[in-house]
């Protein structure tokens, strides 16, 4: 398989990592998933001539320099990040969107400031209910849509980063250079990237990306009423062996990685015999609160022929993966257990 991103659309940038790419903790920024819905920057911006915009349902309303930023206190985080549609093209019926397989998530190691500090130093009114973040990437299409998209105060307020670094380098131009927002465990639709501007409201944004897309709803049904996209769902994928792999019998090693958002995945079991039986799988590297934990299980593979193997997790919620994915029209949150099985021969 090739080691370079699979690219689904040029404009706007739409590519999916590698698998064999998955298997280390830290994905490398330049294998790590691209998700755009508008024309990225041309070139970076001049750090002086940018400024970071606070206002809305705010005391006291800021423009920040890029230095001014940094004089706040730097957060250190690891945060798993995937795209709302990663694995869409898995799912047993079609749906709207580009086609990800595995590939639309990664783990880095992100710097910044964390968003509930800044707000408390704008101080909020008591009608403050959401924060709404924009970029600075060109709307595409000849709607001219703005991604702009909120999330509650209190996830703001608790667990939101403004990352400027990424992997210990200042955050690259495809990801959000020099700002991005990230709340950590929840998907990519929700930490915009490109940062010029954050908007306290009394209520949800209301636009586009809020009420049409990034909603859980069937065909016929009204997006608006369908439920935002918000926390990363409980998943576990294999990442070795790859599909199609032929392999001689006896030891083979199936490593993979399982994630679950704000919860904290306590346990992975694979079955090497399309869910007969399940076996504990043994977790690898570093254990951290929104970020992946990489796990292993070694099978003594006895049997030729074609075998499916699954992997399913159970986290700190009390969340088993499900057996299946709940379907919706724009194909979000496939976390099936059926729908990440790997099938491979053993010789």
């Amino acid at each position: 398989m090739s080691e370079s991103k699979r690219v689904m659309t040029e404009k706007p940038l739409n590519a999916e990592t590698p698998t064999p790419r998955l298997r280390s903790w830290i994905t490398a920024n330049d294998v790590f998933f691209d998700r755009n819905q508008g024309q990225i920057p041309d070139q970076k911006m001049p750090l002086d001539q940018w400024e970071l915009r606070i206002d809305g349902e705010v005391k006291k309303p800021q423009r920040l320099t890029f230095e001014q930023l940094c004089d706040f206190p730097k957060a250190i985080v690891a945060n798993t990040l995937e795209c709302s549609g990663n694995g869409r093209s898995l799912l047993a019926k079609k749906s709207s969107g580009n086609p990800w397989t595995i590939g639309g998530v990664g783990n880095a190691i992100w710097g910044g400031v964390g968003l509930g500090t800044l707000l408390a130093e704008t101080g909020l009114t008591e009608r403050a209910a959401h924060v709404s973040f924009e970029g600075m990437d060109t709307p595409l299409g000849k709607a001219n849509i703005t991604f702009v998209r909120s999330i509650p105060i209190d996830k703001a307020m608790a667990s939101t980063l403004l990352a400027y670094e990424m992997n210990g380098e200042p955050l690259p131009l495809k990801h959000g250079y020099p700002l991005r927002a990230l709340a950590l465990g929840w998907t990519g639709a929700n930490c915009v990237k490109w940062l010029k501007r954050i908007t306290v409201l009394d209520k949800p944004y209301e636009g586009f990306f809020m009420d049409k897309v990034y909603r859980v709803f069937e065909k016929g049904q009204d997006p608006a009423s369908g439920e935002i996209v918000t926390g990363i769902k409980l998943k576990s994928i294999i990442t070795q062996p790859l599909p199609g792999e032929q392999r001689q019998a006896g030891r083979v090693v199936v490593l993979g990685a399982a994630y679950g958002g704000e919860a904290h995945v306590e346990k992975v079991e694979v079955s090497p015999d399309n869910g007969v039986t399940w076996h504990a799988a043994e977790f690898l590297g570093p254990d951290e609160p929104f970020a992946w934990r990489h796990w292993q299980f070694v099978w003594q593979a006895t049997r030729t022929g074609s075998h499916t193997l699954l992997s399913r997790a159970t986290d700190s919620w009390g969340r088993r993966q499900p057996e299946s994915a709940e379907w919706n029209l724009l194909g979000y949150g496939n976390n099936g257990i059926r729908e990440h099985g790997v099938t491979i021969d053993i010789l």
